[in-house]
């Protein structure tokens, strides 16, 4: 029997209550061995910033829990959110996580899969395309590793957004939701070797049959939904993580 790939997205662990990451490793821990792949489409974190030395202990539990759920056999791929674009050798040597940044393309439970967490994709948001870029390069990378760790994360603490949105019913989520799966749709109308496209970002899950055999994915989030996307060959099955 082939093992399904499971794919999740926007935990913002950091900025969500501790019930959240405390859930999170039960889910991973369910997943041992039963999976293929394990896709974390981005913002896993609400802030990853990997120094040489320095690795914040506040993630270490699930670190940890990622870790065991790579030695039982699941393949982990994370893509690079808006909040975690930054992994590096610690991710990738340690932990055992395979690190993309999307867009990428990607065989999931045998259909081909274009895959990116969903900001700065499709047309406008001129002025944050640039910002992204400039927050990925090098130059700010290594300005970063000049602040303390704690420092930085009460600063991006600051700034961040997550703790304000209010899941479905927040304007800005419903109109990036829109945006993403028109995009998404155009894309699979246009690319006929493409079976999946795999969005995030916008925290409302989604799934949507479009072009000759397509579909668009969105898993969603934990910030108020808790929510996965189930993949097989045969199946494309959305659900929420529910402890009995």
């Amino acid at each position: 029997m082939v093992k399904p790939t499971v794919i999740v997205s926007d935990l913002h662990l950091g900025a969500v209550p501790e019930a959240v990451p405390e859930a999170f490793i039960r889910f991973l821990r369910h997943w041992h061995g039963r999976a293929e792949t394990l896709l974390i489409n981005g913002d896993l974190f609400d802030f990853w910033f990997e120094y040489r030395t320095v690795v914040l202990s506040q993630h270490f539990q699930v670190l940890r829990a990622l870790a065991e759920l790579r030695e039982s056999g699941v393949r982990l791929i994370l893509v690079g959110g808006n909040h975690d674009a930054w992994g590096g050798a610690f991710l990738e040597r340690e932990i055992g996580v395979d690190l993309a940044q999307g867009p990428v393309e990607l065989e999931l439970a045998g259909r081909r899969a274009l895959v990116a967490h969903g900001d700065g994709m499709g047309p406008g948001e001129t002025a944050y395309k640039i910002l992204r870029g400039t927050l990925r390069s090098r130059p700010l990378c290594r300005a970063m590793r000049w602040i303390h760790p704690d420092l930085s994360d009460r600063i991006v603490r600051h700034i961040s957004q997550t703790g304000k949105r209010s899941g479905d019913d927040d304007r800005q989520s419903v109109e990036v939701a829109k945006r993403l799966e028109e995009y998404a749709v155009k894309l699979l109308e246009e690319r006929a070797d493409l079976d999946l496209i795999v969005f995030a970002h916008c925290h409302i899950p989604r799934v949507r049959a479009a072009g000759t055999h397509g579909y668009y994915v969105n898993s969603g989030d934990w910030v108020k939904h808790r929510t996965y996307t189930l993949l097989t060959e045969d199946e494309i099955d959305q659900r929420e993580w529910v402890e009995a």
